[in-house]
């Protein structure tokens, strides 16, 4: 089992039951087969007691000279029967025999009566292989070897075969079942995860067990909710900057009456400034609020443009690397994501470097730079909207601060992220991870 599978709800269900299964179809045989040996042994004690009983009182009808013909009538490579002369002082092979078979003892017994002295053995530490001694009344001795049949201890071949098709059905089934339990849980987590790159995403299927339609409904509740928060804030926000343009207009207008040019510079500066915010807002909203659909996008062909754009400024842009496929994402989104990162690595390091990894799992942007880097503790504060590095507002040294925060949107957006990271030598790397 692969880790991937071994990890997953499914992998860990089918397991636990194939696990137990196994475990106890492998209880039940080991019990049924103990049963079995039972059973034979028994049957097969009582059946040897009973040829031994045969013999013994066939031999002891006849007379001495007659007792050799009868006991090659009886005599078979597997029941092997001597008769000598009495010796009480010989002593048998191997030990008891009692904890091998303790069957045929009794059964002799019981046969035979207690008329009949008789001592039992396993020769050659042989679980099969019998000797018994009987002391006929004339006082000669009579001794038998036999061998039992191994199937007491044999495992069916039509026992195994059933176990297969029993372990074999049960899996099917456990396969369909859990399969069956743990879709619903696999939709909920794929719909968890299309959320964040689409708020607006079709609602979940809330037929089902009612565990099952509670957390379907839950989850269609919570992203309604969600969705309503996010455009009455996006409409909050724009509203606000969309009016700010209007007073704007008008201080504009007003400083142009100022007969004073040095004061009607500062206005007009500070006035630029509060527009560009503005607009850097509504971007920012826009890229929030992003209803571009989903669409093959050539990225070397983005990359080549926005290269292109940066040349006509008078700016460079190397690329290195190759995309290998199309990538599936909202192309104006992207490009202003990616001319973002590469507007910072110009502004903050002379040029912009960036570096294509592409795989069939992922594709990853690198937008490097030559500047001096950003303090390791505030990496990940400047994706914070209107976070500058400079204490300053001037446009002409930092910008708005929305650049990163509108990059780092648009990536979470389709799924990936974006992550900032001081080069070894010199410089900034900002890794754009787009999983495909």
């Amino acid at each position: 089992m692969s880790l991937g599978l071994a990890r997953s709800l499914f992998g860990r269900m089918v397991w636990v039951l194939l696990t137990g299964l196994i475990v106890a179809q492998l209880l039940s045989m080991a019990i049924h087969r103990h049963e079995r040996s039972q059973m034979l042994a028994r049957t097969n004690s009582l059946m040897a007691a009973q040829r031994i009983r045969d013999v013994v009182k066939t031999l002891e009808s006849i007379d001495s000279q007659s007792r050799q013909g009868i006991i090659a009538i009886f005599h078979e490579p597997d029941f092997r029967i001597t008769l000598q002369e009495a010796d009480s002082d010989s002593t048998l092979i191997a030990g008891q025999s009692d904890l091998l078979n303790p069957f045929l003892r009794p059964a002799l017994q019981e046969l035979l009566g207690v008329h009949y002295v008789i001592r039992l053995s396993n020769i050659y530490a042989n679980p099969h292989t019998f000797q018994v001694q009987v002391r006929l009344q004339d006082g000669s001795a009579l001794d038998i070897h036999f061998r039992q049949s191994e199937e007491i201890l044999s495992w069916p071949s039509h026992l195994l075969l059933q176990l297969l098709i029993l372990i074999t059905s049960v899996l099917g089934v456990s396969l369909i079942a859990v399969h069956w339990v743990t879709r619903p849980l696999l939709r909920l987590a794929i719909a968890a995860e299309e959320l964040g790159k689409d708020i607006h995403r079709a609602p979940l299927d809330e037929r089902g067990p009612i565990e099952v339609s509670r957390a379907a409904h839950a989850f269609n509740t919570m992203q309604a909710r969600l969705g309503r928060y996010i455009l009455d804030r996006t409409r909050m926000l724009a509203a606000i900057s969309h009016d700010l343009k209007t007073p704007i207009t008008r201080l504009r207008l007003r400083s142009e009456l100022l007969d004073d040019n040095q004061l009607r510079g500062k206005f007009e500066k500070d006035l630029d400034e509060m527009e560009g915010m503005v607009h850097a807002t509504l971007d920012f909203m826009r890229g929030v609020d992003q209803q571009e659909p989903l669409q093959p996008v050539d990225i070397m062909a983005l990359l080549e443009s926005l290269q292109a754009d940066a040349e006509d400024m008078k700016q460079q842009v190397d690329i290195g690397g190759v995309a290998l496929y199309p990538y599936p994402g909202k192309p104006m989104a992207l490009k202003r994501c990616i001319s973002n990162l590469i507007d910072n690595a110009i502004k903050y390091g002379e040029k912009a470097v960036i570096t294509i990894q592409d795989n069939t799992e992922q594709l990853t942007l690198i937008i490097s730079d030559q500047g001096a880097g950003i303090p390791e503790d505030q990496l990940e504060q400047v994706f914070e909207p209107f976070y500058r590095l400079e204490q300053s507002r001037n446009r002409e040294s930092g910008g708005s601060g929305l650049g990163l925060s509108i990059a780092r949107n648009i990536a979470q957006a389709h799924g990936g992220n974006l992550v900032l990271q001081n080069a070894s030598n010199a410089g900034l790397d900002a890794i754009l991870r787009l999983p495909r």
